[in-house]
């Protein structure tokens, strides 16, 4: 399938939406500094994968290229059933794909976050997405990258952008 997709776009929760900090200093605002094209924020504070997915047709609004999708660590500290949150997920891709545009899995990492890590770059083989390891290393123990005990700062989203850009940037179309 020929992607003749135009927007990259930011799908997650609190940490894509950029909580904690201004709007221009939330990762995808920052990403598309580095990289020089604007990412649509479809971030939501306290979204889980279920609710990412039950708000997918925002997507439609859209002419997707790329979906950054970034969701886990609420499901995980909600104690939402793990199969749930597998389903979801691989039903995101499954329509983010669908539509033609390339599905990028953003991994959070983290403490706890192993099984959903693990799940992640499973589901990346078998439905050949990008991925993006471990966003959040290194960020949730040093309190000069954090705005409160969860949520980088500015410099956290930095950081954050710069681990996504270099996922994805050979996969960025040509201009």
């Amino acid at each position: 399938m020929t992607n003749n997709g135009t927007d990259i776009i930011a799908f997650g929760d609190s940490l894509t939406y950029g909580y904690g900090a201004a709007p221009e200093e939330s990762y995808p605002y920052i990403l598309g500094e580095i990289i020089g094209r604007d990412i649509v924020n479809l971030g939501v504070n306290g979204n889980t994968a279920a609710d990412g997915l039950a708000r997918i047709d925002d997507l439609k609004d859209y002419n997707p290229y790329m979906v950054l999708i970034e969701f886990g660590a609420n499901d995980y500290m909600r104690k939402r059933p793990f199969d749930q949150t597998k389903q979801a997920l691989s039903d995101i891709v499954d329509y983010v794909q669908d539509m033609g545009a390339i599905a990028v899995l953003v991994d959070t990492g983290g403490p706890g976050m192993g099984k959903y890590t693990d799940y992640m770059k499973e589901l990346s083989r078998q439905k050949q997405t990008l991925f993006v390891p471990a966003i959040m290393t290194g960020i949730f123990t040093d309190p000069s990258l954090k705005s409160d005990i969860i949520h980088p700062n500015a410099k956290g989203y930095k950081i954050v952008a710069e681990r996504v850009c270099k996922s994805i940037k050979k996969h960025l179309p040509r201009d």
